[in-house]
């Protein structure tokens, strides 16, 4: 997708046409009047005295395209949209602070998320009053179709306006408990260092490696996080860390989540085999991946690490820029999409008869022998069943496994698979490509700095470390706003959109990398100017930074977000980076600002330090630094700091494997034990002040598709009075839980998983609302 689908005379053009991102030029034709995310917008919508319909994506999303064929395409629902909303297209990759705050909405209202995002807003202060994510142009999957939802909240917006605006202040409150919260500092230390490896080693699998089960995402951040605690645990748990890592780099470098051929990672697993991918590749998985193989290669002296970061550097290098540009003068392209003609993974498959086609006989054998074709088939379209089986390439083992198996010597067996993959990648060449989102992001291309920064010294690569200079460049210089400030994108020698706090501190950090490994003391009068920008944007009180800057008039909070996900936080990443300069520069102020930070997150990483991964690598770092910082913090010691797990709620099910088909549901009780004094909040937590800013007890899928849930919720007894009084539940509660097939529905594809989200509470607090998974095996028939 480096350009919009585009006819010779089409017949719709919308507002879409004058954006620079893909994404939104997809949608420039499409019958529904799209309009950018704009004072203007909102203004319309005013004056038509109608509500916003926004709907967020971003071009690499396989049910967003979906949603376009059916829904968007429609001239039939474009006329409804058109008549009764202001209908709003955004790009959540230029836009990370406003997906955060209307998916937050999401998942509070529906227990799930997902894109594409659909959000219907009050156009005054943009709050959010009902979300969803992806809906069908008919009723299926036990979900009503996209023209009923229509329908129905217009007609909700026209005659039952108090009640909307009245939900939407309260789901407002509820986003804004959620991530614009600031806590007391406490206390924190070993203790909650401890707490963060023990709570990942419980959360390994044991068997396939990575965190959790299907569908399974590499989460770098966790491994870096052991690798930091690696220096200071004791031997066992050294141990322990060392066999999680190696078994995660292990399956991933020989899976097909790893693409053989081509280099580079794609999304995540469908499986729990790191076997069949979601087949986008996304620039920020790739950077941080790159970074973490190089730093395990140095830290474990391993060969195969070596060659998966080489691989992943080449492909980058290769196929995400633009290689007629001079050095300096461009950037890194965001996503390869997952689809080629509307089917999944076509340009990555191979059959047997392919393979053939493409080596000599001698090799075709070897590559089917080590690639597993002569296992069988090992994918198949969900979404176009009739259609031929075929194969995700993948290795059994460890290269040099492999060839001890075949009687072969690593170095042989490498050269010769090195030729087939040439061979094999210039026949994939030929076929039709993946579209690719050419838009370059300022905080991905920062995470691919340091990833080619660290795989350059590894490797003793120069033209790593040179591609990695020449991007840092292009971001200084180059990736500007008209204003002169820091840009979040820049596509089509345009770049508009202010960078967020994610942006700063993830080039902060790059530009530390690149400083360092280069000795480069020019560099750090930039990094100097870049601390000090960050701070005046985004700081409001000392060690307190925001994702966005103040007085945002087009957000109805200011977003706080410390959680590491798929993509860094910006507030921990500004921890880190301080922790970093403690080491780096003399200078006591450094002690101060990481201090002060540290503090800001402190209550974060004491009630789940897994969450705020890099917060607590931070902490690692301070720690590790706890001389030169002497009587500047005092750390909590191994006995003295709280357990950030312990939670005075246990849950239980009645059953722990269940299985749905075609007219075949399933039910299952739960049961909540709550420890005196606490309560929780109920399912239906009330209509006062104080209910608006409480998350209720809900079940739902917290990953995968395919089956609907709901919930007999009991009803809750009153707490408190007046504005203060809420729905609770308190001793022990026990209720039961339907489900049935739903093609289609869940946050995101793969094996659907069951969790319950709950906040509990005492006579004076409410803690962090927490979301469990439930042991509960799910099977779809």
């Amino acid at each position: 997708m480096e350009t919009q689908a585009t006819t010779s005379d089409p017949k719709h053009t919308n507002e879409l046409i004058n954006a620079t991102s893909p994404y939104l030029l997809q949608h420039a034709h499409n019958p529904v009047s799209w309009r950018l995310w704009s004072d203007e917008a909102f203004a319309e919508a005013r004056e038509r005295d109608v509500p916003v319909f926004l709907s967020i994506g971003y071009s690499t999303c396989y049910w967003c395209h979906v949603m376009e064929r059916e829904s968007f395409e429609s001239e039939a629902i474009a006329k409804i949209m058109n008549e009764h909303f202001v209908c709003i297209k955004l790009d959540r990759e230029e836009h990370p602070e406003i997906d955060e705050l209307y998916m937050a909405a999401t998942t509070i209202m529906t227990g799930s998320g997902g894109w594409p995002m659909s959000v219907f807003l009050e156009p005054e202060k943009r709050k959010p009053f009902w979300c969803g994510t992806y809906f069908p142009p008919e009723p299926m999957y036990n979900r009503p179709s996209f023209p009923q939802v229509l329908q129905s909240l217009a007609s909700a917006y026209k005659d039952k306006r108090d009640e909307v605006l009245e939900q939407s202040d309260a789901l407002a409150a509820a986003v804004a408990e959620q991530v614009s919260t600031q806590q007391q500092p406490v206390q924190v230390g070993a203790k909650h260092i401890q707490a963060s490896v023990s709570g990942l080693l419980r959360m390994f699998d044991r068997i396939n490696g990575g965190f959790g089960g299907a569908p399974k995402f590499p989460q770098p951040v966790f491994m870096e996080l052991l690798l930091d605690a690696r220096s200071i645990v004791d031997a066992d748990t050294k141990a322990a860390i060392d066999q999680s890592v190696k078994l995660t780099l292990d399956r991933m470098g020989i899976g097909g989540i790893f693409d053989q051929v081509g280099g580079g990672f794609h999304r995540y697993s469908v499986d729990e085999f790191w076997l069949v991918p979601h087949f986008e590749k996304m620039l920020y998985d790739n950077g941080q991946l790159l970074h973490l193989y190089a730093r395990a290669a140095e830290v474990y002296d391993d060969d195969f690490y070596r060659r998966i970061a080489r691989k992943t550097a080449e492909y980058v290098l290769r196929e995400m820029r633009d290689p007629s540009s001079d050095p300096g003068t461009t950037g890194f392209y965001s996503a390869q999409d997952a689809e080629v003609n509307h089917r999944e993974g076509q340009n990555y498959l191979w059959n047997k008869e392919q393979i053939l086609e493409v080596l000599e006989s001698d090799d075709a054998e070897f590559a089917i022998r080590v690639y597993g074709l002569d296992a069988g088939t090992n994918f198949k379209d969900p979404h176009h069943p009739s259609e031929s089986a075929s194969n995700v390439l993948r290795l059994d083992k460890r290269p040099e496994l492999v060839a001890a198996d075949l009687g072969m010597s690593n170095e042989s067996f490498l050269d010769r698979l090195d030729r087939i993959n040439e061979a094999l990648y210039e026949a994939r060449s030929k076929r039709d490509q993946p579209g690719t989102d050419d838009k370059v992001v300022c905080s991905w291309n920062a995470m691919l700095v340091s990833g080619l920064v660290r795989a350059g010294v590894v490797l003793n690569e120069r033209s790593f470390i040179e591609a990695a200079r020449h991007a840092v460049a292009f971001m200084l210089k180059t990736l500007r706003t008209p204003d002169g400030d820091l840009a979040r994108s820049w596509r089509a020698h345009k770049s508009e959109i202010a960078a967020g706090l994610e942006d700063h501190t993830m080039l902060l950090s790059a530009m530390i990398d690149l400083a360092v490994a280069d000795n480069d003391d020019p560099l750090w009068t930039d990094i100097e100017r870049l601390f000090i920008t960050t701070r005046e944007l985004f700081e409001s009180t000392p060690g307190v930074f925001h994702d966005t800057r103040a007085n945002r008039a087009d957000l109805f909070i200011r977003p706080r977000s410390l959680h590491d996900g798929a993509t860094p936080s910006g507030v921990g990443m500004m921890a880190l980076n301080y922790a970093r300069m403690i080491g780096i520069a003399s200078e006591d102020r450094w002690v101060e600002w990481s201090v002060q930070t540290l503090q800001g997150v402190s209550a974060s990483i004491a009630s789940n330090p897994i969450s705020v991964a890099n917060s607590t690598r931070a902490l690692i770092s301070m720690m590790k630094d706890r001389e030169r910082i002497g009587s500047a913090y005092d750390f909590a010691g191994a006995s003295d700091a709280p357990s950030p797990r312990a939670n005075p709620v246990s849950v239980y099910v009645s059953e722990d494997q269940i299985s749905v088909g075609e007219d075949a549901p399933a039910s299952f009780s739960v049961a909540l034990e709550i420890d005196e004094p606490f309560h929780i909040v109920a399912a239906d937590p009330g209509s006062s002040e104080a209910s608006k800013s409480l998350i209720p007890l809900r079940v739902g899928l917290i990953e995968g598709q395919g089956i609907a849930v709901y919930a007999e919720y009991p009803e809750g007894e009153t707490f408190g009075e007046g504005d203060q009084q809420i729905n609770i539940h308190h001793g022990r509660i026990e209720f039961e839980v339907a489900i049935e097939k739903a093609d289609g529905i869940g946050p995101t594809p793969g094996k659907p998983v069951l969790g319950i989200t709950f906040q509990t509470c005492n006579q004076s607090q409410c803690m962090a609302p927490v979301t469990v998974r439930l042991p509960v095996e799910l099977t779809i028939k």
